[in-house]
């Protein structure tokens, strides 16, 4: 990257300048102008504009430098929290740095760090919000979105890493240019035989013990261990300042409170393993739940896009779960209803998994990577060309015979009108458009080949569920490059 500093200014006209082309709200300013103080440096070169993402661990701003040819080229500034841990931070810029800047990933251009603040500097790549265009993309649009999305993929996963995150809003898409960019490694894991080397210390870091109700997070500690020097090396390569390293207390996990006599120690219950927890259903814990081991496992990612195997706290997980969130989105698409899944927790999330894939098939692919479901009734699978197609709008609710659940998607007007007019143009739920309007943009014609592609990425068996390499070779993209 090579700007040419805007000499130095105060913060408060740096926020005032951006106003002045920008009306931004009095917080954001806030924020903008904490950035500067605590990153100087930024200052020299950079005009922060606005805050344009915000995450649980970073918060993502839109900004303006001038080159050193003179012109004028906006960047995307990643601030991540003050307690990210150093190896996660110099991980996320390995997997960029290494894996970015080609094959719809995004690259890095440059790292800003003192103390403990990290700012990673990316190409601002404009793009379109999801949950505005689900509804208006065509069959067309929606075969290249998704041809892309796996082409990321792919590249990613050569070089061992699992993403773990992937959703709508981290893979930015130019609905006008046809662009596309996969962004966010913050949560990134690797295989075992990953390329990127500082995941590999992640690993180690993952397999700590942690609640078997709760996920452990890496990026609540930051105290400095032997063979983070690797990671130092990494950031020594980007201009900062003198890293301080800091230590945090974490919290401890909260155990079960058991009653016992005064001055007696509780006994770890004596039971057997391989008998049946005798508390289901019921308002209880027994001693039988009480006496199992926490159970390790990640289960990073969002809430809606994760695959059963992280729902079930599967302690293997590879890139497979990065083709359950992709299938997915590939679902939102056909559909037109985004968030397709939306729940409250895990158990909720998998009950609304198997009522699209079946309780029967869900248990069975369970017992392949070692765990046991119990359903208190039986959900057929369901069809996946009836159900997009009826919540789209081009079949009838009373032909396809959904299950209630799914009730709540239809758009109030249509229940109204379906008394009247049982031939009438109905409108989906998601992208509210007349039968004509769906024909002109090519849903009408949507080949089997994308609800067998959908079926692929949507398998709950992870070792059977299809790669991003042979997702490409799929029927579906047969008059496109790979």
């Amino acid at each position: 990257m090579e700007a040419a500093p805007t000499g130095q200014r105060s913060s408060h006209q740096s926020v005032e300048k951006g106003r002045s082309r920008h009306k931004i709200p009095r917080d954001v300013e806030t924020d903008i102008a904490y950035l500067y103080e605590v990153l100087p440096q930024l200052s020299r070169i950079f005009r922060i504009i606005d805050k344009i993402g915000e995450g649980t661990f970073s918060t993502v701003y839109l900004a303006e430098a001038q080159m050193t040819d003179g012109s004028r080229r906006m960047f995307a500034l990643k601030h991540l929290i003050p307690t990210s841990h150093p190896v996660r931070i110099a991980a996320e810029l390995q997997c960029l740095t290494v894996a970015g800047g080609t094959e719809n990933v995004m690259g890095v251009t440059y790292c800003f760090r003192k103390e403990h603040h990290v700012v990673i500097v990316m190409p601002y790549m404009e793009h379109q919000t999801f949950v505005d265009i689900v509804g208006s993309l065509s069959f067309e649009d929606v075969k290249h979105y998704i041809f892309h999305l796996l082409k990321a993929l792919r590249h990613i996963h050569k070089f061992g890493i699992i993403h773990r995150d992937i959703k709508p809003t981290n893979f930015l898409f130019n609905q006008q240019r046809r662009e596309y960019s996969l962004v966010d490694f913050g949560l990134a894991q690797g295989t075992p035989d990953t390329q990127i080397e500082l995941l590999k210390e992640l690993l180690g870091l993952d397999k700590a013990p942690r609640s078997v109700f709760g996920e452990k997070n890496i990026n609540g500690t930051n105290s400095h261990k032997p063979g983070t020097d690797k990671v130092e090396g990494l950031l020594l390569k980007t201009k900062r300042e003198e890293v301080i390293p800091r230590k945090i207390v974490s919290s401890k996990h909260r155990s079960v409170p058991v009653r016992t006599p005064l001055n007696q120690k509780p006994k770890a219950p004596a039971v057997s393993p391989m008998l049946t927890c005798n508390c289901f259903m019921t308002d209880r814990v027994c001693n039988i739940c009480l006496s199992r081991k926490q159970q390790v496992a990640p289960r990073a990612g969002t809430p809606g896009f994760r695959a059963p195997e992280v729902l079930t706290k599967c302690p293997n997980q590879g890139t497979a779960i990065d083709m359950w969130s992709a299938g997915v989105i590939l679902l939102s698409l056909l559909s037109g209803r985004y968030p397709f899944f939306k729940a409250s927790d895990d158990l909720i999330a998998l009950t609304q998994i198997m009522t699209i894939r079946g309780s029967r098939e869900t248990k069975e692919a369970a017992k392949t990577f070692g765990k046991s479901i119990v359903c208190s009734r039986e959900l057929p699978r369901l069809d996946l060309r009836i159900l997009c197609e009826t919540l789209r709008g081009l079949r009838s609710w009373d032909d396809a015979s959904l299950p209630a659940e799914f009730q709540a998607s239809r758009n109030p007007a249509e229940v109204k009108q379906d008394a009247g007019s049982p031939a009438r143009k109905r409108m989906s739920s998601g992208s509210l458009r007349s039968i004509a309007e769906l024909q002109e943009m090519g849903w009408d014609k949507a080949p089997d080949d994308v609800y067998d592609l959908l079926d692929k990425l949507l398998d709950l068996n992870p070792a059977t569920r299809i790669t991003a390499s042979m997702a490409l070779q799929h029927p579906l993209f047969k008059d496109m490059t790979v």
